[in-house]
């Protein structure tokens, strides 16, 4: 059978919209809370703007290069940007449909309204325009269009207005056009006073109503005949030749400094925004009428996050919940407790804290002699990075491998870089040509009474920082296992020396030996079956399109071998297609925590092996990246892992089932109904 038939794969870009749509039906849940709902519909707004600055850019280099080569599901390059054409262009009209018609009238029943200027009273146009002369006015700069003032290199992502305007200025110019960029330092949305208009509701005003009531005050004595917003989403992808680099991080600022001003890959009007006017925005703008949005509300609603920190209503929101630490690590010191047993945590549900507590412990303790670690995403201000910090001040050798590249974290990680080597700390930037994706630290410490030297680690799913520790579902071990502290010891000398390719004991890790050893557990698997033995498999993990490994599944779908796959975002493995994927089962868990860990469960003929990683099953985690596979060795904490991941799959709230054809059903079951997310929570938290 040939496996590599196109008519076997789903597209990446289109699936990852389907990941995006399922997002947004979140806000449609009557059973979220109203401002968590509509949390939902910034989310999925943000993340379209991270599709179009990287994915669709990408696709557009292609087919400016000539690149005709298809992808898995056998659609050329032209092919797939008019699908996405169709179904980005769905998926905006029924994110402001919902924005709309379903979650502000909503709002407006719980006393939070957006108030348009047709109803402004007196009092609050009277302060909205002491707002607009004191806040707004002092930070604009309106720039004219003529001969001098050609049409300025707008920023990405930017909320622009273009005026149309008649009349002559103060110059005797007679204008047509001019443009208002809004500084990012204004908020977009205005809370007015609640003396303001005698009403307690939270009364809200978009900052586009604000500029385009007051926007005369800018031309005095000019007509103006409208006031359009706008936004332009910009190429954003930084294009390196690192082989060339002698400086990455200053070679980097330097490409920074150009991202804003990449090229337009789409462009975002008001509804209401005439022909005549998008036109020649279009034309300014170098885009064709496919890459227009015409929008029913903001054209930047991802910047409206902040409403649900501004309203104070506990109610509309998730119930708080406070993250448990493991009882022991509480009563006893991190190394006393790790040095006895394997320690196994579930963010959020588990605190990120214990993570934490290791470097900081290590810094204060004088038996530590030395700390590595890999930072992808923490932030320059993390309690880790201030430990590390402490730990070099107090004299101890700190190392750290920060990875540059990490996709819109370039320059808090620059900084980041820059805090760290002024306090001491030796600071390598990883393998030209590899991100370091990698999650690990290794601390060595000399026991008192023996005199020998200890190792203890922390390997993870997810990064270090602990504001995603509290958003995000991953898995942290802490170990003193002596064959997974040496792999570990091993990668950071392959990291920052040189030298062949270490065999190691435990750890599978990429670009060397994960691959290969994925593709011999999924082979087994298939070997298990074949015999006639039970086989069993459960993959969960954020991104599947690898095909030599979609391959493999199929394989072992065909030989009887039982998979079932949660993939919470880009599938391009087809299930349920006869005589090649019956066996294989697809669901994405969309919840109150994005989900992220990846977790690999084999039965291997009843010696059962789970294991936790930084990689999902996508070629650049692969073959582009260092990354970790780390097993979970200790049986209770295997048990509970397989447990955790059988209460995913039985989940009935929250999981979307990926039919054949790439379209995604809301799992239905007769069965009571469960969320896993809540099920966890009530387990493992306080």
């Amino acid at each position: 059978m040939n496996l590599t038939n196109p008519t076997h794969y789903l597209n990446r870009e289109l699936s990852l919209l389907a990941f995006n749509w399922r997002v947004l039906q979140q806000a449609l849940d009557p059973s979220i809370p109203l401002l968590e709902r509509i949390r939902f519909i910034f989310i999925c707004s943000n993340n379209l703007d991270e599709f179009f600055e990287v994915r669709v850019a990408g696709l557009r280099h292609n087919l400016a290069r000539g690149d005709t080569k298809p992808s898995l599901n056998g659609a050329s390059t032209e092919q797939v940007l008019r699908e996405i054409n169709i179904r980005a262009h769905e998926l905006v009209d029924e994110q402001y449909r919902i924005f709309n018609e379903e979650l502000l009238p909503k709002l407006a029943q719980e006393s939070i309204q957006f108030l348009p200027s047709h109803e402004w009273n007196d009092d609050q146009y009277k302060w909205l325009k002491k707002y607009f002369k004191h806040q707004v006015m002092p930070v604009i700069s309106p720039i004219s269009l003529d001969l001098t003032h050609p049409f300025p290199r707008l920023v990405n992502k930017s909320l622009h207005f273009l005026l149309h305007l008649h009349g002559n200025d103060a110059f005797g110019r007679d204008l047509e056009y001019a443009v208002l960029h809004m500084p990012r330092s204004l908020p977009r949305i205005i809370e007015l006073p609640d003396n303001v208009g005698g009403t307690k509701a939270h009364n809200f005003v978009y900052l586009s109503s604000v500029i385009s009531e007051f926007a005369e005050d800018l031309f005095p004595g000019m007509e103006i005949h409208g006031c359009y917003q706008f936004r332009l989403t910009r190429d954003s992808d930084l294009l390196l030749e690192e082989n060339s680099i002698e400086d990455l991080a200053s070679a980097l600022k330097r490409e920074l400094q150009s991202r804003n001003f990449g090229a337009a890959v789409r462009l975002e009007v008001g509804k209401s925004c005439p022909n005549k006017i998008v036109n020649f925005l279009l034309q300014k703008c170098n885009l064709t009428a496919d890459e227009l949005y015409r929008v029913d509300g903001p054209v930047n609603l991802n910047r409206l996050m902040s409403l649900p920190e501004l309203v104070e209503r506990p109610d509309l929101k998730f119930s708080g919940f406070t993250p448990k630490v493991p009882a022991d690590m509480v009563r006893r010191g991190i190394f006393e407790v790790i040095s006895e047993k394997d320690v196994l945590l579930h963010h959020p549900y588990q605190s990120f804290q214990p993570v934490v507590d290791l470097i900081r412990q290590a810094a204060a303790d004088p038996a530590v002699m030395a700390i590595k670690q890999t930072l992808y995403r923490s932030g320059s201000h993390s309690a880790i990075v201030e430990a590390l910090i402490e730990a070099s001040h107090a004299g101890k050798e700190v190392t750290t491998v920060v990875e540059l590249r990490a996709r819109f974290d370039e320059a808090d990680n620059i900084e980041l870089a820059q805090k760290l080597q002024e306090a001491g700390v030796l600071v390598v930037y990883g393998v030209v040509g590899y991100k370091t994706h990698a999650k690990m630290t290794l601390v060595v410490r000399k026991e008192e009474k023996s005199k020998k030297l200890m190792r203890f680690v922390h390997l993870g799913t997810g990064n270090y920082h602990a504001g995603n520790a509290r958003l995000y579902t991953d898995y942290s071990l802490l170990t003193a296992n002596q064959e997974i502290c040496e792999d570990v010891h091993k990668v950071f000398q392959q990291l920052t020396g040189m030298g062949k390719v270490y065999e190691l004991n435990q750890l599978w890790h990429a670009p060397f030996t994960l691959h290969k050893n994925l593709l011999k557990a999924v082979d087994r698997e298939t070997k298990n079956a074949l015999a006639g033995k039970k086989a069993r498999m459960i993959i969960k993990l954020n991104s599947l399109t690898d095909q030599s490994l979609i391959e493999a599944l199929y394989r072992a779908s065909i030989a009887g071998v039982s998979i079932d796959l949660i993939v919470r975002g880009v599938c391009c493995l087809s299930p349920g297609v006869e005589g090649v994927s019956e066996n294989i089962r697809v669901r994405s868990i969309i919840g109150r925590f994005l989900e992220h860990s990846r977790v690999y469960y084999f039965y291997n003929d009843g010696d059962e092996k789970l294991y936790a990683a930084s990689a999902d099953w996508m070629e650049r985690n692969l073959y582009h990246r260092v990354e970790t596979c780390f097993p979970i060795l200790q049986n209770d904490l295997k048990a509970r892992m397989l447990k955790e991941l059988n209460m995913m799959l039985e989940d009935t709230e929250q999981s979307w089932i990926l039919q054949p054809n790439g379209e995604y059903q809301i799992q239905s079951s007769a069965k009571p109904k469960q969320k896993v997310q809540q099920l966890l929570l009530d387990r493992l938290s306080r």
